[in-house]
């Protein structure tokens, strides 16, 4: 399913999209404000840098932490999203999906 708003073009993660990534790959990142309306981490504000990562055991996770750390630093050393609305805030999925999220 793909989803457009004003301000991006949004594309549902199935499943069959899913299991083509490579375990240990990470498929989506992205920047979003540390606040309520985004990926509200801390009590600091600005922004926060998030990645996406599949695991190894047909799992994934998303990490955040500032945005001028390296994707794969945040992905060894970020914080972990474990709140429903902001992990799907970061990537848009199908339950399918979502179920296999490592919490």
């Amino acid at each position: 399913m793909i989803r457009l708003t004003k301000t991006k073009l949004t594309i549902m993660l199935t499943f069959d999209i899913f299991k083509l990534y490579p375990d240990g790959e990470i498929f989506d990142e992205g920047v979003l404000p540390n606040s309520p309306d985004g990926l509200f981490m801390t009590e600091s504000s600005g922004r926060l840098k998030w990645i996406a990562k599949k695991g190894c055991g047909n799992d994934w996770a998303i990490y955040c932490h500032r945005p001028d750390k390296s994707s794969d630093w945040i992905a060894q050393h970020g914080d972990k999203v474990r709140y429903e609305d902001n992990i799907r805030r970061c990537v848009s999925c199908e339950d399918s999906v979502f179920n296999l999220y490592r919490h």
